[in-house]
């Protein structure tokens, strides 16, 4: 039985991973695929690839494509979520802002540099207008973390995925004053270097079995229902975001990557643009 680790983040997009190890999909391959949420995101999950605390990574597109960029010894493989990720623009519930534009020049709470909440900062702050040399942040760590800093003042707003977000402002906890889709596909699969060249084979293994769950996934019975109970979402909310989110079992386009490349680059969050075989592999 070959041991495989992979990361995701705690939310309802990786649903098909874990039905899949509950089925036992993988261990009909020989592969003992453990699994480990990582709901500090994205920031975190580059960290951990880099130590080599992980073989594999559901990650951001965006923060994946910066890690490598940066020097990260990782591959993109494939998209994973072909649709955008909506980003709900959250304050806290006691907030004197209750306007998009009033959040010029004030704190934003990420999770840390590189991750999502961070990257997205810029684009939205790009989307509207603003100066992103006037962007601030205070690290949080966590959602845990954002709900502390928002409410105790000191962070002033957040960004993260709406759905996730959505119990929290149906609590009364956050107000959401916008959402900022991003501009590209929004989750890729990727690998460590190190195990692309050392198991290639059972990288194909593993990609045959989710993209088979993946392509299935939204005719299960009950697929509405299961989420909802399982992270604990309203029905209505769920079926919502079922309806704008779509898995790829597709390479990911060297007009994507270039998208984000550009972007980033453009926002200097990088300093240099990869080749596109230099961020995904063809396997």
């Amino acid at each position: 039985m070959k041991h495989v680790k992979i990361i995701g983040v705690p939310e309802h997009f990786n649903l098909p991973w874990h039905m899949a190890i509950d089925e036992g999909a993988f261990a009909d391959r020989g592969i003992d695929l453990q699994w480990t949420d990582v709901p500090e995101g994205t920031g975190k999950m580059c960290q951990m690839l880099q130590h080599n605390e992980a073989d594999l990574a559901i990650i951001l597109t965006e923060g994946i494509v910066k890690s490598i960029t940066e020097g990260n010894p990782v591959k993109i493989v494939q998209e994973y979520i072909a649709s955008p990720l909506l980003w709900g623009i959250h304050v806290g519930a006691e907030s004197r802002f209750t306007s998009l534009n009033q959040l010029k020049q004030t704190k934003a709470a990420i999770s840390r540099y590189g991750s999502g909440s961070h990257l997205m900062a810029y684009v939205n702050a790009q989307q509207n207008d603003w100066n992103t040399q006037d962007l601030n942040f205070e690290i949080v760590n966590n959602l845990d973390g954002a709900v502390s800093a928002l409410t105790q003042g000191s962070a002033d707003y957040f960004m993260w995925e709406h759905f996730t977000t959505k119990p929290l402002v149906t609590n009364g906890v956050f107000r959401r004053l916008g959402d900022c889709p991003t501009p590209w596909p929004c989750f890729v699969i990727a690998v460590t270097d190190t195990f692309l060249q050392e198991h290639k084979g059972v990288l194909q293994h593993i990609l045959t079995v989710i993209n088979r769950y993946t392509q299935e996934f939204k005719t299960i019975p009950s697929i509405d229902k299961t989420l909802a109970n399982r992270y604990e979402q309203q029905l209505e909310d769920i079926r919502n975001w079922l309806s704008i989110t779509r898995w790829s079992q597709e390479k990911i386009s060297e007009q994507v990557i270039d998208n984000v490349s550009t972007t980033l680059f453009n926002l200097k969050l990088i300093d240099q643009k990869k080749l596109f075989a230099e961020l995904v592999t063809k396997l």
